[in-house]
């Protein structure tokens, strides 16, 4: 397992359209994600064009958010990823109209394979509204290679 320190950035490839994030798609969610403290962190207020039942933000869309939200974590780095899996445990509803708070956490590295965990809480009382494990392939191992050069490697 390899850690990759929050230090490091690189400029990103564009992914314009993205629909979480891509600042130029007109129905995406044009969510900002940075990195502090070595967690990649966004916010996003779902409006009732992001519903399931009544109030309810649906599912795929919390799914949406924290699957960028860990692969953000490597993007803002500089190393692009695929998902190739991710699992997501719903705790309780998120309301729309209601700020959540996202967070992208590393877990482990393995050659191209990342392991990550995300995490949606209301930004209120901080109750987790959703949580998601995800494994994440490295496209281009070489982008990803001065990463685990200035990691501390164990």
């Amino acid at each position: 397992m390899t850690d990759i320190p929050a230090s490091t950035a690189q400029t990103p490839t564009p992914a314009h359209n993205c629909f979480v994030c891509g600042p130029t798609n007109p129905i995406g969610l044009g969510l900002d994600f940075r990195i502090e403290d070595g967690v990649c962190r966004s916010a996003f207020t779902p409006g009732e064009n992001h519903e399931g039942y009544p109030g309810v933000v649906h599912g795929g869309i919390l799914f949406s958010v924290l699957d960028d939200v860990m692969a953000n974590w490597l993007y803002l780095q500089g190393a692009r990823a695929y998902t190739a899996r991710c699992d997501i445990r719903f705790r309780r509803s998120g309301e729309v109209g209601g700020r959540l708070l996202l967070e992208g956490h590393h877990v482990e590295t393995r050659g191209r394979v990342v392991k990550m965990r995300g995490v949606a809480a209301s930004e209120g009382g901080g109750e987790v509204v959703a949580e998601a494990q995800g494994t994440f392939m490295i496209i281009n191992a070489d982008e990803f290679k001065p990463l685990l050069k200035s990691g501390s490697g164990s």
